[in-house]
């Protein structure tokens, strides 16, 4: 009875990662100028579940591209500058080419808790959910981890306005840190996407407007010299531009106009752009 019992506590424990070793998970690396935090990014990493960690490079002036191939991260190069969104799609495309089923975006400056890696891929990975999220708004994370007040007060009155337009509830949709299953980078028309910040908030309105299923996980954040920021001209634009996704959500979601982001007729992640990015390996 003995033996019975602890074969079912084994069992019982290690069945979330069977269910996920079932599936290939890739973590990719959105990074520029990321040298000095990426080796404790990449230390937290579970990598009994995480099966290649892929990096791409948005021409870092540091030593960003060193480092990543020091610690044995799979690298993509941009030749120069081409934008947080531009980087992501790479990100994505990748990811699919080396046959991921569940893809984490994971930023390499340590603001987010590698650590939880394990519960967003876990959500996906249950069926029950397409999308999950690492949200810092959830619980008490957010402030006591240092953001700004400011940006805790943007963050909040640009959900609440998201969640009226686009008639959903999520605690916030400008974190960083998601999975995705692979069908959603698949499906979604992603290269109709901003190449700049906006990207990450219009592939969360692309995936409500066509009926994605997402979950969240409370998530710690640390905003420390090194972490990644935008300014507050850029943030200033940012909020403008995720003010403009949702007025084109509800106009679309009403009949009174149709664009291009909406549209699943629109371009998915091309296949062609070896031939429009510089990139190197």
């Amino acid at each position: 009875m003995f033996e019975l019992a602890l074969w079912y506590f084994i069992a019982q424990g290690t069945a979330g990662t069977w269910m996920l070793n079932d599936r290939k998970i890739v973590v990719v690396m959105p990074a520029y100028n990321a040298a000095r935090t990426l080796e404790r990014t990449c230390a937290e990493i579970p990598k009994d579940v995480v099966d290649e960690v892929l990096l791409v490079d948005d021409s870092s002036s540091d030593a960003t591209v060193e480092v990543a191939r020091q610690l044995g991260l799979t690298v993509f190069l941009h030749n120069r500058n081409l934008g947080y969104g531009r980087n992501q799609k790479t990100c994505y495309r990748e990811a699919l080419e080396s046959g991921a089923d569940i893809v984490v975006m994971l930023h390499p400056d340590y603001q987010y808790s590698p650590k939880l890696i394990t519960s967003l891929a876990g959500l996906v990975a249950s069926g029950e959910y397409d999308i999950a999220l690492g949200s810092r708004i959830l619980g008490v994370g957010a402030l006591e981890g240092g953001m700004p007040l400011y940006k805790y007060i943007a963050n909040r009155f640009l959900t609440l306005v998201q969640n009226i337009f686009l008639n959903y509830k999520l605690s916030e949709y400008h974190t960083g840190y998601r999975a995705f299953d692979r069908r959603v980078l698949e499906e979604l028309p992603l290269e109709e996407n901003s190449d700049d910040f906006v990207f990450d908030n219009q592939i969360l309105a692309q995936a409500i407007f066509f009926k994605y299923r997402i979950g969240e996980v409370s998530c710690p954040t640390k905003y420390f010299a090194e972490a990644s920021t935008i300014n507050s001209q850029r943030s200033m634009k940012y909020g403008l531009e995720v003010l403009a996704t949702s007025v084109k959500f509800r106009l679309q979601k009403m009949g009174l106009a149709s664009f291009t982001i909406f549209n699943s007729s629109g371009r998915k992640l091309a296949s062609d752009y070896y031939q429009r990015v510089g990139h190197g390996m």
